[in-house]
């Protein structure tokens, strides 16, 4: 029998997308603050500490779950939505930015997934959101957004959001997958995760990509997103703050004095 919540679920869209869950009366579920959509009336909103599986811990058991999460660069708060009616009601909540929504049921993942720490969107009350920390040292002196992760455990669903497309990749013992550390979604616990580094003087100088990418070794599933927020934050920062480059265009400068830039 799961100690989790059973909730069901629909995903709507293509490259912004949304989750409506589906809770029967009594039914929670928890979610990161700015991921609410919207509701049915008799569901209720309600602010928890941390992600509410701590609940006969005493209050500084929550105290202490809710402080890691701070580490991830989280709130310590969470909100969970109640469905206080006597018949199914639905909640909705969105990606933050275009992408994928990723159902993932623990139940069938081995009980554990480790994420990146901005993945997380929502999950059935009970499931546990907490901090993975790489214990290998390269990983954490140059494993940069790899470093610190979350870890999600339990039997129940949670969702995590995904930037672009994603690749799930199902690693077979010993196959090694080397992977840009931003674009790491998720992975099974029994993946083992490193960090390594591009050799040459020519990869660090010029290659684009960084001194360090991450290699996954198998038996596990793997999930891989193609545009990591980091990414798309670089890309969309250099071009709101440098000169535009008019990609295909003989006229250059003077096509942005036409057009009145």
């Amino acid at each position: 029998m799961k100690s989790n919540h059973e909730i069901d679920f629909r995903i709507y869209g293509e490259e912004l997308q949304c989750v409506e869950i589906e809770l029967d009366p009594q039914e929670t579920v928890v979610a990161e603050a700015g991921s609410f959509m919207m509701m049915d009336q008799e569901i209720q909103m309600e602010t928890i500490f941390g992600d509410g599986s701590q609940q006969n811990s005493g209050f500084m058991g929550k105290l202490f779950s809710a402080g890691k999460r701070l580490l991830t660069g989280e709130s310590l708060f969470m909100t969970a939505f109640t469905n206080l009616g006597q018949a199914k009601k639905h909640v909705t909540f969105a990606s933050p930015y275009p992408g994928r929504i990723i159902p993932m049921d623990l139940s069938n993942l081995g009980g554990r997934l480790i994420c990146q720490k901005d993945a997380f969107l929502c999950a059935a009350k009970g499931v546990s959101i907490g901090i993975e920390f790489q214990r290998k040292l390269g990983t954490g002196l140059f494993g940069g957004e790899g470093f610190i992760m979350e870890k999600l455990e339990g039997d129940g669903m949670a969702f995590v959001h995904a930037g672009g497309m994603v690749i799930e990749r199902d690693l077979q013992p010993g196959e090694m997958l080397k992977v840009d550390t931003g674009c790491i979604v998720a992975f099974t616990s029994t993946v083992d995760y490193d960090i390594q580094f591009v050799g040459g003087i020519k990869n660090s100088l010029f290659g684009g990509e960084g001194l360090f990418f991450a290699t996954l070794r198998g038996p596990g599933k793997v999930w891989i997103q193609s545009l990591p927020i980091s990414r798309l934050a670089g890309r969309i920062l250099s071009m709101a703050t440098g000169p535009r480059k008019e990609e295909g265009s003989i006229l250059g400068g003077l096509g942005n004095l036409l057009d009145g830039d």
